[in-house]
């Protein structure tokens, strides 16, 4: 019974109903990573949705430029600042992970800054703060947005 009380707060506020199996601030980083990893997925495969070109491979090339773990590592750089030390301590954690694999296109700093990136995004999922969620989601979307508008796609 216990089990189907913790889960109500998930069934109310979100889509998926199966909360971790422990504290989230107990979680291995690498179990956040994994979920966080999922999480980011989903928030760009909606947000390239949201744009005017449904074409499957240009959907596919929008998303990469995002979910790639050289532009998650950049977008770590910029919310580093704006972090509270319970969140930068998140990241940390995720940074200093041992996974044991390694990105076919990044080099091993920024799959651990990616690694990290997706350890807070986790973290932020299931203890449920969406509104921080979101903020650093979008926070995410922002530097590639003006960076097209400038002819500078780096992300």
């Amino acid at each position: 019974m216990e089990r189907d009380e913790q889960a109500l707060p998930y069934l109310q506020a979100n889509l998926f109903s199966f909360p971790p199996s422990r504290e989230p601030r107990l979680l291995n980083p690498l179990v956040l990573a994994y979920i966080g990893d999922a999480v980011y997925e989903v928030f760009i495969r909606q947000y390239v949705v949201s744009q005017t070109n449904h074409k499957p491979n240009h959907l596919h090339r929008l998303s990469t430029r995002y979910v790639s773990a050289k532009a998650q590592a950049k977008a770590l750089q910029r919310w580093l600042p704006l972090l509270t030390e319970e969140e930068t301590d998140i990241v940390k954690r995720g940074r200093n992970a041992k996974s044991g694999t390694t990105a076919k296109n990044a080099d091993v700093l920024e799959y651990r800054h990616s690694t990290a990136f997706e350890c807070l995004i986790g973290y932020l999922y299931y203890t449920q703060r969406w509104e921080r969620l979101q903020q650093l989601l979008m926070l995410s979307l922002e530097r590639d947005a003006t960076s097209t508008t400038t002819g500078k796609g780096d992300a």
